[in-house]
């Protein structure tokens, strides 16, 4: 394999790359996080640095961490924040509800909330999941990297893009986002993001409060967006999609049997867990519980054909 920076790390917990890193996965068909025939799992993302490859391994509690590109010494560095070395469950009580008591028994060991940074590049890929079906959100990610990405540095899956820069980003035409079926709103939110990368980015340097009021001051990103961005970016462990209305309805429901779940609703449900709502939420959503389906189902629209 051709070298790389190499970094060796055996963290306090039996770390499961699946279950904290999972949430960075945009389908099956994402080019920035691919598994190989080993189950290594190989990551891009564009760092402060620049691009970057990273594979990640674990083997006997130890996670091998391999990287390359302008980015690698980045990658490297950051690995056990990613990982989740500074989310702190020990304060977490799961014993409210049954549900979450036993989701915490079963997966709780091995999984952490991630801070990756990249913080524009988990902000886009949120903007594009905005009011729309998974697989909309999923086509115009998987276009946006084909595009307008870059190869990935180093070896690795050839399917493998890097992010790209943001001056690439203010570039695309509205004509080509029209086309890849991203509305005008959403086209308009990724030129705003890209033209203030550089403060959006200072987010991981800031209180979590601090990083969600930023955040939030650019039009076209509310409390859902970036939300999104600090469960995965900063690590934050009680960040919530309010907004977001499969997650109110399934979250509810599983925890009280209701089928009318609202946003007002699901605050009260995760009341009992302040600092660690978005744990629960996430450890409810690996159950696969989701409230009966009842009414007309959201059909995508064809921004293309308008």
């Amino acid at each position: 394999m051709t070298d790389g920076i190499t970094r060796v790390w055996t963290p306090s917990w039996p770390v499961s790359l699946g279950l904290t890193l999972g949430g960075l996965r945009r389908g099956s068909g994402d080019p920035t996080y691919q598994r190989d025939e080993s189950r290594a799992l190989w990551r891009t993302m564009r760092t402060p640095d620049g691009p970057a490859t990273q594979r990640l391994a674990v083997s006997a509690g130890t996670v091998i961490s391999t990287s390359w590109g302008p980015g690698a010494a980045w990658a490297a560095e950051r690995l056990p924040r990613m990982l989740g070395v500074d989310d702190d469950v020990s304060g977490f009580d799961p014993s409210p509800h049954p549900l979450v008591a036993e989701q915490w028994r079963r997966v709780g060991a091995g999984m952490r909330t991630p801070a990756v940074g990249c913080v524009v590049e988990q902000l886009v890929a949120a903007v594009l999941e905005q009011r729309v079906t998974g697989l909309e959100a999923r086509r115009a990610w998987r276009w946006l990297l084909t595009a307008h990405g870059e190869p990935a540095p180093g070896p690795g899956p050839a399917a493998l893009r890097v992010f790209p820069a943001p001056d690439v980003l203010a570039r695309v035409p509205s004509w080509e986002w029209h086309r890849a079926g991203v509305d005008g709103s959403r086209a308009a939110t990724v030129m705003r993001v890209a033209g203030h990368a550089g403060r959006l980015e200072e987010c991981d340097l800031l209180p979590l409060a601090s990083a969600h009021e930023r955040m939030r001051a650019l039009p076209g990103v509310g409390v859902w967006t970036a939300a999104e961005v600090a469960s995965r970016s900063l690590g934050d462990a009680d960040a919530v999609s309010f907004g977001d209305f499969h997650v109110a309805q399934d979250v509810v429901f599983a925890l009280t049997g209701e089928t009318d779940g609202t946003d007002a609703r699901l605050a009260e449900v995760l009341a009992p867990w302040p600092g660690h709502r978005g744990r629960v939420v996430r450890l409810v959503e690996l159950t696969g519980i989701s409230r009966p389906a009842r009414g007309p189902r959201y059909s995508p629209k064809d921004f293309r054909r308008m």
